[in-house]
Parts: C-alpha cells; sequence; structure tokens
C-alpha cells in the first residue's frame, strides 16, 4: 500500500469512527453536562471537569453506536443516513458493536470515579436511549417523549458530578432541556419527513406536517420559556437567575417561538429548518448565560 493510500485508509477510519459515536452530537451534550457541572460546582475542580467530559462523550458515543447497529437496514433506507459506515459497507456490526461496548464501560468506569450517582445516571441514560426510545421510533410518535428523558439527562447530569446528590436544582435544569426536545427534534421530524418516512421512523405527534404538529410545538416553546425563567423567583434551590439573566433567557425563548409561530403559520420545510436552528441557539445561548449570570452575578 502506497502512503497515500494508507493516508485515506486513515482518514476514512478517523471519519467512520466520529460518524458511529457522531462527534458532533456527542461534543453539544458533553457542552451541557459541563455547563451543569460549573452551575453546580462552589470549587472548579479541573480533574472532575475532565472525567466528565470524557465520560459524557464516551456515554453519548455508546448510545450513538448501539442506535445504528439497531438501526442499521433502516438506515440504509434513508438519504440522509445510508452512508453511514455499517449500512454503507465500511464498517461491520461486530467492530461497532466492540466501539459501544467499550464506549459504555469506559464511561460507566470514568463517571463512576466522579461519584456514583453520575455513573448511575449515565448508565440510566443509555439504558433508555438504546432499549427503549431507538425500538419505539417505527411504533409510535411517543418515541420522541420517551428519547426527551436521556437527552435531558447531561445538563443535570454535569450539576449531580458537582454535588453528588439529586434535587430540585439538577431537577430543573433537567426540565428544561426536557421541554427543549419537543420543538426541537419536532422541527427535525418536519422537515426530513419524507426520509423518516422511508425508514418508517413516527417522529411527529400527529403523524403529519400539519396544524395539529405546529400548535404542540408552540405549546412546549412556551413550556420551556417559562421553565427555563423559573429559577429568577427563588424557588430552585441552590440554582439562581438573576432579573437581568432571565429577561435575556427570556428574550432567546421569544425568537425561538416567533419560528415556532412562522412554521404553524407557513408550515414549509424552510420554516421548520429555521426553527431547528433557532431551537439549537436557545438551548447554547441559555447554558452560557446560566453559567455567565453565576460567575457574573
Amino acid at each position: 500500500m502506497s502512503s497515500t493510500e494508507s493516508s485515506v485508509s486513515k482518514t476514512s477510519v478517523i471519519t467512520d469512527f466520529k460518524e458511529i459515536t457522531k462527534m458532533g452530537l456527542s461534543v453539544s451534550v458533553v457542552f451541557s453536562a459541563l455547563a451543569g457541572y460549573l452551575l453546580g460546582a462552589d470549587t472548579i475542580n479541573y480533574t472532575t471537569l475532565m472525567l466528565l467530559a470524557l465520560g459524557g462523550y464516551f456515554m453519548v458515543g455508546a448510545s450513538n453506536a448501539y442506535n445504528q447497529i439497531i438501526e442499521r437496514d433502516l438506515d440504509a433506507l434513508m438519504d440522509r443516513t445510508k452512508n453511514r459506515p455499517i449500512p454503507a459497507g465500511r464498517m461491520s456490526v461486530n467492530t461497532a458493536f466492540i466501539i459501544a461496548t467499550a464506549f459504555t464501560i469506559l464511561g460507566i468506569v470514568t463517571l463512576y470515579n466522579i461519584n456514583p450517582k453520575t455513573a448511575m445516571w449515565g448508565a440510566i441514560s443509555i439504558f433508555l436511549y438504546t432499549s427503549v426510545y431507538t425500538p419505539l421510533k417505527t411504533k409510535t410518535p411517543l418515541s420522541v417523549f420517551v428519547g426527551a428523558i436521556p437527552g435531558a439527562i447531561p445538563f443535570m447530569l454535569g450539576w449531580v458530578a458537582a454535588r453528588g446528590e439529586f434535587g430540585i436544582e439538577p431537577g430543573t435544569l433537567f426540565a428544561i432541556q426536557f421541554f427543549w426536545q419537543f420543538p426541537h427534534f419536532w422541527s427535525i421530524g418536519w422537515f426530513l419527513f419524507d426520509d423518516y418516512e422511508k425508514g418508517g421512523f413516527f417522529m411527529l405527534p400527529t403523524g403529519k406536517r400539519d396544524k395539529g404538529t405546529a400548535v404542540q410545538i408552540i405549546m412546549y416553546s412556551v413550556w420551556t420559556v417559562l421553565v427555563s425563567i423559573i429559577p429568577v423567583f427563588g424557588f430552585t434551590g441552590d440554582l439562581k437567575l438573576s432579573i437581568l439573566g432571565a429577561v435575556v433567557v427570556f428574550l432567546l425563548g421569544v425568537l425561538m417561538l416567533v419560528f415556532a409561530l412562522r412554521l404553524f403559520k407557513q408550515r414549509t420545510v424552510k420554516a421548520a429548518k429555521q426553527l431547528m436552528l433557532s431551537s439549537v441557539f436557545y438551548i447554547t445561548m441559555l447554558q452560557i448565560i446560566y453559567v455567565a449570570d453565576k460567575f457574573l452575578r
């Protein structure tokens, strides 16, 4: 094999590894966990921060790899997933399984070294994502509700890593990310509706790109905004938010709600994509604002 072929081969392996673990998604999840840790920590322990980042990536990467093993035949039917490593034939199921299992073990061990409860929530996340959410995606739109549970764990996981306990504070962080996922994933389900249909996935609450789905997207967007500003009222223990921070978060929520209303009015793929992007902007900025508010307050 020439040096050029060897280089291409190594690049392909790295690319496939990134795809099987969904590196982009995994990094965004780790970001949520780190934000939760910074909110919960009295003093920052950089060893814990590093373990949380590594353990979080391992756990999310494992979930994604298991998911792609289970859905490999369905992935081959959809345009957005047919070039993934397994359906494209670049990675065997056994190799993917080894990666997923190794990541699961490494993730649990890494998070356990922070504290047992962090490892427990990480393990629950993998179980729900792979054993409950993934099989339900072809059965019922309620799969989005189930998937929102492991999807909401990372933000609160950081707090549990910092404090070693579950309470009103991590519960609030969980609720914020839980409600946020409905407008986020339903907007994705909307603009990828035709592709999801090829794989037999039921992602929209009414099963259609109709007013009923758009109304539910608006409702959950409102709930997301309301839950996001609760800490300003002083009901959430050590999780606090200044009036200024709450105003900024509220305005960001109004922006997301505008795009949800636009989807209701237009019911187009373009409007759904705009809502999806605004939802990503919302949750990212919310976490940054929460952390900045804590340290600048």
